[in-house]
């Protein structure tokens, strides 16, 4: 039985990457500086448009990129620094984020058309 959804596995998850990042590169404490602090929220807010769902693949896997340029460079920046070192961290998070990296991405839900322009003259 699952407990939590997809998208709140992959918040934690880009959440937990994040504050890792922040530590050991800006040096920062407990709080994310201005900078990962934006970078946080704007995945948030991303994951919460996620044409997929609960369906979402991994970013890695995922035929949408929904990121601006300038974020996704930063974000895979702090996969790649963050990525292995959760390992030790968080464990069963990464774990679990890498098992979900190894499903195929669905298909791309298609967008249904207003009921007015669909009616036929």
């Amino acid at each position: 039985m699952r407990s939590r959804s997809r998208l709140t596995r992959e918040r934690k998850t880009i959440t937990a990457m994040i504050a890792l990042y922040c530590r050991e590169r800006h040096a920062s404490g407990r709080e994310l500086c201005a900078q990962c602090a934006a970078l946080a929220d704007y995945a948030a807010e991303r994951l919460e448009k996620c044409p997929f769902g609960d369906e979402k693949p991994t970013c890695a896997k995922c035929p949408v990129h929904c990121y601006k340029p300038a974020c996704r460079a930063q974000v895979q920046e702090v996969m790649r620094f963050a990525g292995p070192r959760l390992l030790l961290r968080r464990p069963v998070l990464s774990i679990r984020h890498l098992l979900a990296e190894r499903k195929a991405a669905p298909e791309l839900p298609r967008r249904q058309k207003p009921a007015a322009l669909s009616r036929k003259p």
